[in-house]
């Protein structure tokens, strides 16, 4: 059973290629308008977690596309079926069997009635930490447009140059009481974060990898920092719309620091994994997470 709480920044990025796209608006990669940056609905991330863990761990995932024998998709009742016939059963079982809705929840509707799980793992939207380049792809199809046709159809497509996206969680110890989350269901978890990101090969996210995570586990009851992806920047050799790869920034920690510093009392310990290509800075200098952090224990995750 899960104890402590903990907040999590997870960075990950994609070049020349669609993170997120909007399913309203051409499949476009989600731009804030105001901002120029790439936005990532949570969803997204969840979905890549559950995909791992159930193609890749051999875990039963409830909010999964099913289809019967014609080919139709199974609906949320029917899906809870699966789990009994009564309330109570169906709650049980779900909640022994399904690891997403011990992390994430859900609502698991009945015939007459419906079962709502808080997650105990909550993400914000996912938010490029800079201004993104947006390019529309024009292209031609395999095939002609038509019987008799001569000409082969064309498609357009929007991707973007690069994007670091990045993502704040917190993991909920009162919540993860009612859906009985274990240490073991985070492992995973953070598993699926890191390791799914990379084994996202359909054609629009090949190419994703992930660059950092932070988990930072508190000791002291029902307390957390809060915001800590606010507390990160990039120092940039280029514009924005210009940066192509981690050759382009550092990742700026010094406000991370600070606070993790000033609440270091709190903190039980912190875990992390960065990739090789990302280069962290401290007070204008390129330093090791572990040479940054001090008077706290911090350990690498072994993923």
């Amino acid at each position: 059973m899960i104890m402590n709480r903990s907040e999590i920044i997870f960075l990950y990025d994609i070049a020349d290629n669609n993170p997120n796209g909007d399913p309203l608006d051409s499949n476009k990669p989600r731009i804030d308008e105001e901002t120029g940056e790439n936005i990532v609905t949570d969803a997204r991330l969840k979905r890549t977690i559950r995909d791992y863990l159930h193609d890749y761990k051999g875990e039963e995932i409830f909010v999964r596309e099913i289809r019967d024998k014609e080919g139709k998709v199974q609906d949320a009742k029917k899906r809870a079926s699966d789990f009994g016939k009564t309330k109570e059963e169906v709650s049980k079982n779900v909640l022994e069997n399904c690891i997403d809705v011990r992390l994430f929840g859900g609502t698991i509707p009945l015939n007459k009635d419906s079962v709502t799980f808080t997650g105990p793992v909550q993400f914000n939207l996912g938010r490029s930490l800079h201004k993104v380049d947006l390019k529309r792809i024009k292209g031609t199809g395999a095939f002609a447009s038509g019987e008799g046709k001569a000409n082969k159809t064309f498609r357009e497509e929007y991707i973007l140059s690069y994007s670091l996206v990045g993502f704040y969680g917190i993991i909920n110890e009162n919540a993860a009481k009612i859906t009985n989350l274990t240490q073991g269901d985070v492992n995973l978890l953070i598993e699926g974060m890191w390791n799914g990101t990379k084994n996202l090969i359909s054609r629009s996210k090949v190419g994703q990898l992930p660059r950092l995570l932070i988990k930072v586990n508190y000791k002291e009851e029902n307390y957390h920092i809060g915001g800590l992806l606010k507390k990160i920047s990039l120092n940039k050799n280029v514009d924005d719309e210009a940066i192509r790869s981690p050759k382009n920034y550092t990742v700026n920690i010094n406000d991370l620091v600070k606070v993790l510093d000033k609440n270091k009392d709190k903190i039980l310990n912190i875990e992390y994994k960065i990739d090789e290509e990302i280069a962290l800075e401290l007070d204008g200098k390129e330093i090791d997470i572990k040479d940054a952090i001090k008077n706290i224990d911090i350990k690498e995750l072994e993923i």
